[in-house]
């Protein structure tokens, strides 16, 4: 069965949206023993950044791989 592009946006769109509140809460804890002090609302901007870069890495890789998988189904 193919992935629509749609369907692979939703997912990985899905996926980041997880994986942005992890993001934030471990920059919060991380940060500091590095020697890094920021902001709440620092933090919540660089995850937001990360996760924008994320879901077209995400995208990308899953068309990617969709087309590799359509062109040997050939």
């Amino acid at each position: 069965m193919k992935q629509s592009r749609l369907m692979s946006l939703v997912e990985s769109v899905a996926n980041v949206i997880v994986g942005y509140g992890v993001a934030v809460v471990t920059q919060t804890l991380i940060f500091p023993l590095f020697g890094l002090h920021t902001t709440l609302a620092q933090n919540l901007k660089m995850g937001a950044v990360f996760t924008v870069v994320s879901i077209a890495r995400s995208f990308a890789l899953r068309r990617l791989f969709e087309a590799i998988r359509m062109r040997s189904a050939k």
